[in-house]
């Protein structure tokens, strides 16, 4: 089964994730799949990040990565910044409109996956949590440095450590989603409004992308996933990390124990 899919439609570019046993979780191949899907959009004008089977991303596929393994040090943070890391700052460094169509489930890195893209279009069914601490982590996908940048520092610090899911209206109504529609409207509604950036000026589009970036000192974007991926590693070492999966697996809440 093919784990995304690219549709090249006139001067957009939607990618579509399609992995339905894990909710369109990812693996690091894939993640690094996706940047090059990303960064191979030299002929378009806006970028589209969707998911398919009712949800957007769940993040890392958790299952995957455990039979794989999770080993942290040098080589996992250079896997991480390989992977991870480079789809984000694909992103970021289109000099395109970037668009995250949201019809589900965004949490974990699938949140901050959301959040790197430009606008977050969304449905009803929309759904976004930053859910590392709930597994004893942080975020790994720049959530530390974009989320109060988009919703503000005490907000995001709320998010940040409770881990809640808020729903389509919450995002709405605290500026993490740009439009809501309906579900069944939701990739017609994406569509309209991609298309009406393919038909503008590339030149200003990246001029103002640079500049508005750049005044929110995105040169720091960089640090902030150096940080989290360094604060990851040792997050990742932990026995709470252990019993945050553990839980997960088996159901339940966790027992956290601070080792």
């Amino acid at each position: 089964m093919t784990d995304f899919h690219v549709d090249d439609t006139g001067r957009v570019r939607t990618i579509t994730l399609d992995r339905p046993a894990s909710m369109n979780g990812l693996t690091q191949d894939i993640a690094l799949q996706l940047a090059h899907a990303v960064a191979g959009a030299t002929s378009a004008n806006a970028i589209v990040i969707a998911g398919a089977n009712g949800a957007f991303c769940s993040g890392l596929d958790l299952k995957d990565a455990m039979q794989q393994g999770i080993q942290p040090g040098p080589e996992l943070r250079k896997a991480m910044g390989e992977s991870f890391h480079a789809l984000i700052r694909a992103l970021r460094a289109s000099g395109v409109p970037t668009i995250a169509a949201v019809d589900g489930a965004a949490v974990g890195f699938g949140c901050d996956l959301a959040l790197a893209c430009d606008l977050r279009i969304v449905s009803e069914r929309a759904r976004f949590g930053e859910v590392f601490i709930k597994r004893g982590l942080m975020p790994d996908g720049g959530g530390s440095f974009l989320l109060p940048r988009i919703v503000g520092l005490g907000r995001a610090l709320e998010l940040l450590y409770t881990g809640d899911v808020i729903d389509a209206q919450e995002a709405l109504r605290i500026g993490l989603a740009n439009r809501l529609h309906p579900s069944g409207e939701l990739a017609a509604k994406v569509a309209e409004l991609a298309e009406r950036f393919a038909a503008g000026p590339p030149l200003a589009y990246e001029a103002i992308k640079n500049a508005v970036y750049d005044n929110l000192d995105e040169s720091s974007l960089s640090r902030a996933l150096d940080r989290e991926a360094d604060g990851q590693m040792k997050l990742l070492a932990s026995a709470d990390f252990t019993e945050g999966v553990q839980a997960f697996l088996q159901k339940r809440p966790p027992k956290f124990t601070g080792q």
